[in-house]
């Protein structure tokens, strides 16, 4: 980088989330993370990463609330300056058949996984393309493209997340800023890692042609290329990382 831009990661400080900011502040990146405002162990986190020298901003934000978002970047420009970066990594899940499938579940996925994508990303555009340069990020999942069961929610949100970035994308592409979405498959967050060990040797690593989960490190890396300079020509893009589980 010819100079240390400023990148936001929505759930920074989740399992991805969190690989993802470290690694960019390895890069060299000036990184500030969101929480959700009911985490009481944000300042536990941030006394962590710094005991292993990284500097992180937190700042508090619900990402499906517009004024919430608003609030959150205004305090991200005031300690650290514009935001060059966004990665809209935060999401939720509430898996269920949609024969149990309610309002109230549909509504807080899509609201966390896609509003999300508006609220945080109307904050940051328009100033990345007063600047010439600029890079949005929006994290989708394998499961928007192929579909999973008991997650129309999560499936539907995730899908649009590609539509948003390819349309977004044609509006700013000549204002130096790219949009790009990531579709991660399985990968070894504490999350997934959760899984009984049966089900993943029987249900989910034999569909994966690699043959093993990714890792945080890898997604991160991903990220990164995307963000950088090189990655200028690459926009409205959706990059599979997903070990070959779904090849479209």
């Amino acid at each position: 980088m010819t100079q240390q831009h400023v990148v936001l990661v929505t759930g920074g400080m989740g399992g991805l989330g969190e690989t993802i900011s470290v690694k960019m502040v390895e890069a060299g990146y000036k990184v500030a993370v969101t929480y959700s405002p009911g985490n009481k162990t944000h300042a536990e986190w941030l006394a962590q990463m710094k005991e292993r020298g990284y500097d992180i901003l937190a700042v508090p934000c619900d990402v499906a609330d517009y004024d919430s978002c608003g609030d959150a970047v205004a305090a991200v420009q005031a300690k650290l300056g514009a935001i060059d970066v966004l990665v809209n990594n935060a999401g939720i899940t509430r898996d269920m058949t949609f024969k149990k499938m309610d309002k109230v579940n549909w509504d807080a996925v899509l609201r966390t996984n896609l509003d999300s994508l508006f609220n945080m990303s109307k904050q940051v555009v328009d100033s990345m393309a007063e600047r010439g340069w600029g890079r949005v990020i929006n994290v989708s999942s394998v499961n928007g493209s192929k579909g999973a069961f008991g997650q129309t929610n999560y499936s539907a949100a995730k899908a649009g997340v590609h539509g948003f970035t390819k349309a977004l994308a044609l509006e700013v592409a000549k204002k130096g800023v790219t949009v790009n979405t990531i579709s991660p498959g399985y990968i070894g967050t504490k999350m997934v890692t959760a899984i009984p060990k049966e089900v993943l040797d029987s249900k989910i690593l034999p569909h994966i042609p690699v043959g093993r989960l990714g890792k945080p490190e890898e997604v991160a890396g991903l990220i990164i290329y995307l963000a950088s300079e090189e990655a200028a020509f690459v926009t409205g893009a959706n990059i599979a990382i997903n070990g070959g589980q779904h090849m479209q």
